[in-house]
């Protein structure tokens, strides 16, 4: 079917809501992936590191910041190929079904088996089925809206507030059997409505010009144009920039956990915060923030200077998370890093406001760098392209885990220090360069 009649099957959906209803279904799918993804995030490292005779496995903190590492950037890698698969051969939807069915088999023998097996079978379940699960559900998003929609980037936005409502209840519960079920309920629903809400939208591969009729297959074959390598060549920019930002943000997951967990004094009165709740901080930030950064930018659209450019919002985002590790700097100086010897723990205050700083740059970058490449990807090659913006993340998270492992020989304080000057620099060269961006985009 051609675009033509989904098109205007959901125009006729606008004038009832704001946005579309299918926004709203792709929200809660995606609620359920993310749940799974930071349950395992909050745990991970200190299920590693936790003695065996307390029902962990005993691994240096070195040693398990490298194989949490390796997870996560796995988990962005795999979209690439996911990408590639759903384009050409699976359409959208049943890539997202696949995928949704992959990662609540890996959440279930990881409740099932609970040795280092299980665990190493059902990591890489989670890994292949958010592969074919997360690029394409992203692109489904900005297929409901036309290209030029001035509210595709609050919409990315709210999407992205589905993503943090499954991560500020995934370090709470932490539950491997929880995650399983919520992944099928999220993907019963999405079958059921999606026909309903979606109409034919992700249905057929858009890369598969043998499915199609002459016209579109002669399109498929066509060479991209001059602006379109231009588009495409702007997404990788981007994304080398944005690889030095998750390698900072995702420290979440690694140092700054055991930081937190050694080295902040995390009572509240008469009771003790476990440390894994400290994860929920950040989407719970996202939840309360994120209305009010899409209504800043659906202002900002609609006002007489426009929008701010993609590339200055990304820019503004590296510099919120700089700033994040510079408050720490303070606390580190406090505490030192050698936890046999802390002579005073340092206020949780200090981790709360990294957080909250690290969320607002989350804001500025993730949810408009998915708006960023539904915009400017060639149809044909949105999923694959969806998944290099991914797989960056996932080049992050590698580089991540290697800066987590330096915390131990060269201390808290140099690695920080060291994420806070870079990712601020690079956020300047960005808005440097945000004019320059914006013609090839233009």
């Amino acid at each position: 079917m051609s675009a033509l009649p989904e098109t205007t099957a959901l125009e006729n959906q606008r004038p009832k809501m704001k946005h579309p209803p299918g926004l709203y279904l792709l929200f809660f799918t995606e609620l359920w992936e993310r749940f799974s993804y930071y349950g395992m995030r909050a745990i991970l490292v200190l299920y590693l590191t936790t003695e065996l005779v307390s029902g962990g496995l005993g691994i240096k903190p070195s040693v398990a910041m490298t194989v949490y590492g390796i997870f996560t950037g796995a988990v962005y890698f795999t979209p690439l190929v996911g990408g590639y698969l759903s384009d050409r051969f699976l359409g959208r939807r049943l890539a997202i079904t696949i995928g949704g069915i992959t990662m609540a088999l890996g959440n279930f023998i990881l409740f099932a088996i609970n040795n280092q097996i299980g665990l190493y079978i059902g990591l890489i379940l989670l890994i292949i089925g958010n592969g074919f699960f997360k690029p394409n559900i992203s692109t489904l998003v900005g297929e409901l809206y036309a290209p030029n929609d001035k509210r595709k980037d609050a919409a990315f936005t709210i999407f992205y507030m589905g993503i943090n409502i499954g991560a500020l209840f995934a370090p709470l519960v932490c539950g491997f059997l929880a995650a399983a079920i919520g992944m099928i309920i999220g993907q019963l629903i999405f079958n059921l409505f999606g026909n309903r809400y979606l109409g034919d939208i992700g249905k057929q591969p858009t890369g598969a010009p043998a499915k199609q009729n002459k016209e579109t297959e002669a399109k498929a074959k066509t060479p991209l144009t001059k602006q379109e390598k231009q588009n495409v060549a702007v997404i990788f920019i981007l994304t080398c920039f944005v690889i030095f930002f998750w390698a900072g943000f995702e420290q979440a997951g690694s140092s700054l956990t055991l930081y937190t967990d050694k080295f902040v004094d995390k009572s509240i009165g008469g009771w003790t915060m476990p440390t894994s709740w400290f994860q929920s901080l950040n989407p719970f930030f996202i939840i309360v923030l994120a209305p009010v950064v899409s209504l800043i930018w659906t202002k900002l659209s609609n006002s007489k200077r426009g929008d701010l450019p993609i590339p200055a919002k990304m820019g503004l985002g590296m510099i919120l998370l700089g700033l994040g590790f510079a408050v720490l700097i303070p606390a580190v100086l406090q505490t030192g890093s050698d936890e046999q010897h802390i002579v005073e723990k340092a206020n949780l205050l200090f981790i709360i406001f990294t957080y909250f700083l690290h969320t607002l740059g989350e804001l500025c970058l993730s949810p408009v760098g998915l708006s960023m490449v539904s915009k400017l990807a060639p149809a044909r090659l949105a999923s694959v392209l969806m998944g290099v913006w991914l797989a960056g993340t996932g080049v992050a998270q590698l580089l991540a885990g290697q800066l987590a492992a330096f915390t131990q020989s060269l201390g808290y304080l140099e690695i920080f220090s060291l994420i806070s000057g870079v990712t601020i620099g690079l956020g300047l060269i960005l808005l440097l360069f945000t004019k320059k961006l914006v013609r090839m985009m233009n």
